[in-house]
């Protein structure tokens, strides 16, 4: 009777293990070549597959080097930002693709599959990296899918109202105010980074509006999730064995306390934010009492606490404010500033139509901040030429028909913002230009109506808080023309690259000047 069991244990075991080798094996080979089979057959061309590293080996050689130097201020960023991308589109062609891993990716570069991609979100999804300790960055709305994100999307939608955004200038003011006290303290004339000022200022605008703390207190949170942002890109780009996220290895342990030690932080704001809404205690005057009040007012509404988000939720979505939030209004102000320093007849421009709108009143309003015209056409532009998002990926969920494609579930499409908002194609001879007049008469005219611009995004997945962005950058370039002018120092090395979004590695360094 023993001997039986032991056999069929044995023979249960040995089927498992069969079953588990077959399935590695048709993840990491017979799939993959599969699939590069049919997209050749459709006219697309690439690297042929290498058995589990597919082209994360050169890709992270290519992304090396380019991060090894920098380039001059006039050079295409693409050859530095999307080097492995931008060989591959050169070498290939437009129909191109490449490997993650064993990830067959494709480049998409016509505007109409891109905008095909972004409206049918059900079916182009987020890729899901195999690492799980991804994860840990963030989630919330960014990462969510399908009903949960319908319904994450519902409850934050009326924090950013812009009724509710006029509530919170005086805040980003003060923030302002506090930054240029620091810089009019120096010389009349000076050299200055000013990138890391920026990344402080808009931290502080988050702590402010969204939390209604200064940069002091929100500090420790900002530095986990800037150490987590780095941690997590380089998971990302390592093979994932499985299992191997319970292998206790110094940056597994690490990206885990970090986790910890960040909610912890987080669910005490929001704790002491709970407590205080029970107390009557008025408390929707920033994006978390906002969220709080929405998430309980649908709850009351539908009368079922299904329909509102759990403490997780919330903790998800105030660590994405934390993570992207800042990110984007700081990387927005630091290439407006180097190229207005690049270009003091736009400089002038703007300087000039703050003082037509505002004229001797120092402190901007939301009303005026609206009927800034050149100053959003200069945003755009910057907008365009340095996307903080490069590019964006989408896992395929289902096989499906794109345009005259046939793409089969599982495969990743790649959308390259910053080729398209480059091309000459689209916006004409001088697309690698600085030229914010080409928006005088909106972005369908600008770009002839023809391509695509997204920033941030485009589609029912539009970014839900780019006003909020555009609000701060408008309010801090306002206040900062007005009393000082800029230009490029000789020491500045032009070296955007990607740490999730673009980002200068060497810093800005201007000479600011005392207006």
């Amino acid at each position: 009777m023993a001997t039986d069991l032991y056999a069929v244990l044995c023979v249960s075991c040995a089927l498992l293990l069969l079953f588990y080798a077959w399935k590695v094996v048709n993840i990491a080979l017979i799939r993959p070549k599969r699939l590069e089979k049919l997209l050749r057959q459709q006219g697309f061309k690439g690297n042929s597959y290498r058995f589990l590293y597919g082209d994360l080996i050169e890709s992270s050689k290519m992304i090396q080097e380019a991060k090894s130097k920098p380039i001059n201020l006039h050079d295409d960023i693409k050859t530095r930002v999307i080097s492995f991308f931008n060989a591959t589109t050169k070498k290939y062609g437009k129909n191109s693709f490449f490997w993650l891993g064993p990830i067959l990716t494709v480049i998409l570069t016509d505007p109409e599959l891109m905008k095909e991609v972004m409206i049918k979100h059900h079916v182009y999804q987020k890729p899901q990296f195999p690492n799980p300790l991804t994860k840990l960055l963030a989630q919330g709305l960014l990462t969510y899918e399908t009903d949960k994100w319908a319904k994450h999307r519902k409850i934050i939608n009326p924090a950013f109202h812009l009724d509710k955004l006029k509530m919170m200038v005086p805040a980003l003011i003060s923030c302002c105010e506090e930054m240029m006290g620091k810089w009019e303290s120096r010389e009349r004339s000076c050299e200055l980074d000013v990138w890391p000022y920026l990344q402080n200022l808009s931290r502080d605008f988050l702590s402010r509006t969204a939390f209604g703390s200064s940069y002091e207190e929100g500090k420790r949170v900002f530095e986990l999730q800037r150490e987590q942002i780095e941690l997590t890109v380089k998971a990302a780009q390592s093979i994932y064995i499985l299992g191997w996220r319970f292998v206790p290895t110094k940056r597994n342990k690490r990206m885990k306390e970090i986790d910890r030690k960040v909610q912890s932080l987080i669910k005490g704001l929001i704790d002491g934010r709970v407590n205080a809404m029970k107390a009557g205690e008025a408390c929707n005057d920033d994006l978390l009492g906002l969220l709080l009040e929405s998430n309980h007012q649908e709850m009351l509404l539908n009368g079922d606490r299904s329909y509102g988000m759990n403490i997780d939720d919330v903790v998800a979505e105030c660590k994405l404010f934390y993570t992207a939030g800042h990110e984007t209004t700081s990387v927005l102000l630091v290439w407006t500033f180097f190229l207005l320093s690049l270009h003091p007849e736009w400089q002038k421009k703007a300087r000039d139509e703050i003082l037509q709108v505002f004229g001797s009143r120092l402190v901007p309003d939301f009303d005026g901040l609206n009927h800034l015209k050149i100053v959003t056409m200069i945003l755009y532009e910057v907008l365009r030429l340095y996307p903080p998002t490069v590019a964006l990926i989408r896992r395929i969920t289902e096989d499906t028909k794109l345009g005259t494609l046939s793409l089969p579930k599982g495969v990743h499409v790649l959308l390259p913002t910053i080729m398209l908002h480059h091309s000459c194609e689209i916006w004409g001879e001088d697309a690698m230009e600085f030229k914010p007049d080409r928006f005088s008469e909106g972005v369908s005219i600008a770009q002839k109506g023809q391509g695509i611009y997204f920033p941030f995004g485009w589609g029912p997945r539009t970014c839900v808080g780019q006003t909020f962005a555009m609000l701060q950058v408008k309010l801090a370039l306002t206040m900062i023309l007005r009393r000082f002018s800029f230009k490029v120092s000789p020491s500045y090395k032009h070296a955007p690259h990607t740490v999730m979004i673009l980002k200068p590695q060497h810093g800005v360094h201007l000479i600011l000047s005392k207006i």
